[in-house]
C-alpha cells in the first residue's frame, strides 16, 4: 500500500518498511498509528488536510534517524481511523483530547508536537491546556490561531474563498463528488501548492479552479497521490469539512490564552495562507508572539504550503535542531 519513490528525494525504503503501524484505542475510537524509532524522547506529527499520517513520512524517518520515537497518527476520521459516531457534533476540542488520550495510551508522560496546517490548531491548544505534556510546538504553515468567528476573516474575502465554500453544508460534498476521490486530492495538492489563495467565482466550485492539464508538484509522485487516494477512498471527506472547516468558527470558551511552550513556527515565503487577511502582519509583525512568546519563526523562500514534502531536508534540519535544545 506504502511505495517508496521518487526521482527528486530519496526516501530510504528500508525506513519505510521499518514504520510499524498498529490500532491504538482513543476515547473509545479505534485510531491508525505509523510509528518509528526507540528513543526515549517521543515525537507525535499532527496532520492537516488533505494530508493522512503519510504526509510525515520525510520527517518521521529523519527524527527516528536522530535518536527520537518518532509517531504519527490519522486524526479521528481520517484515513484509517474510526469515525466517530456523530461527525457533525466534533470540534477542534474533540482533537485535543485525542492528542493527550494517545499519549496516555502509549504511556508517554511528554512529547514534542509537529503539527501542518489545520494540525496546528489542537497543537497549540494541547499546549495551552496541557502545557506539562508538551515539549515544544512546531507548526508549519498556519501560526496559533484559536478557533472562533475571528480565526479566519472569510468576510474580507471574496465569497469565493474555499473555506466559505466548504463551510456551506453540502456544497464541498457535491462539488467533491463529481470526480474519483483520486482527483479530488490531486486537484487540491496542486492547487494548495500555488501562492495564491483558492478563490472560486460565482459561476464556478473550488473543484473547477483545477486546469487538467497542470502536472503534479514534482516533488510529489503519482504512487504518493495513490497512497493519499487509498486513505481518503476509505474515510471520505464527512469528517474533513466537519473539523477543520466547519467547526474553525466555534468559540472556544476560552477567553485569554496563551502558550509558554517553546515553539517554532515554519513558513514557505509561496504559501498561499499569507495572503489571508491580517496573516501576514500577525506573522511577521509579531503580533503572534503576544500569544506564543517563546516563538521562533523560520521562512523558507521557496517553500509552499506543503514546504515538509516540497523541501524535505530543509525542514528535517530545522525540527531536528530545533528540538535536540529542548528538554523534555
Amino acid at each position: 500500500m506504502f511505495h517508496c519513490f521518487s526521482e527528486t528525494v530519496l526516501l530510504n525504503c528500508n525506513m519505510m518498511e521499518k514504520i510499524q503501524h498498529s490500532e491504538v484505542e482513543v476515547n473509545g475510537l479505534k485510531l491508525h498509528v505509523a510509528e518509528i524509532g526507540t528513543g526515549s524522547k517521543a515525537v507525535l506529527f499532527l496532520h492537516g488536510f488533505p494530508e493522512i499520517w503519510y504526509t510525515w513520512r520525510h520527517q518521521m524517518i529523519a527524527v527516528a534517524n536522530a535518536g527520537y520515537r518518532a509517531i504519527a497518527f490519522d486524526f479521528r476520521g481520517y484515513g484509517l481511523s474510526q469515525q466517530p459516531a456523530e461527525p457533525e457534533k466534533e470540534t477542534m476540542y474533540d482533537l485535543v483530547h485525542e492528542i493527550v488520550g494517545l499519549l496516555d495510551a502509549l504511556n508517554i508522560t511528554k512529547a514534542f508536537l509537529v503539527a501542518k496546517d489545520f494540525g496546528a490548531i489542537p497543537a497549540y491548544l494541547t499546549a495551552a491546556l496541557h502545557p506539562q505534556r508538551v515539549g515544544a510546538v512546531i507548526t508549519l504553515g498556519v501560526p496559533f490561531l484559536l478557533p472562533g468567528p475571528s480565526a479566519v476573516q472569510n468576510h474580507l474575502l471574496p465569497k469565493g474563498f474555499y473555506i466559505t465554500r466548504w463551510q456551506e453544508p453540502g456544497r464541498a460534498e457535491a462539488d467533491f463528488g463529481r470526480f474519483p476521490v483520486k482527483s479530488v486530492i490531486r486537484n487540491i495538492y496542486t492547487l494548495f501548492s500555488k501562492s495564491e489563495v483558492p478563490i472560486a467565482a460565482d459561476d464556478q466550485e473550488i473543484m473547477d479552479l483545477f486546469n487538467p492539464s497542470t502536472p503534479l508538484p514534482p516533488w510529489f509522485s503519482e504512487e504518493d497521490l495513490a497512497t493519499y487516494a487509498s486513505l481518503y477512498e476509505k474515510s471520505g471527506f464527512r469528517y474533513a469539512l466537519q473539523v477543520p472547516y466547519r467547526s474553525l468558527n466555534v468559540e472556544t470558551g476560552l477567553g485569554e490564552v496563551k502558550v509558554t511552550n517553546p515553539a517554532l513556527l515554519i513558513m514557505g515565503e509561496k504559501d498561499y495562507v499569507f495572503k489571508f487577511p491580517g496573516m501576514e502582519d500577525y506573522i511577521r509583525g509579531g503580533a503572534v508572539k503576544n500569544v506564543v512568546p517563546d516563538l521562533e519563526i523560520t521562512y523558507i523562500p521557496e517553500g509552499s504550503h506543503f514546504v515538509h514534502e516540497q523541501i524535505p531536508d530543509k525542514v528535517n534540519q530545522l525540527i531536528i535542531d530545533f528540538i535536540d535544545k529542548k528538554s523534555i
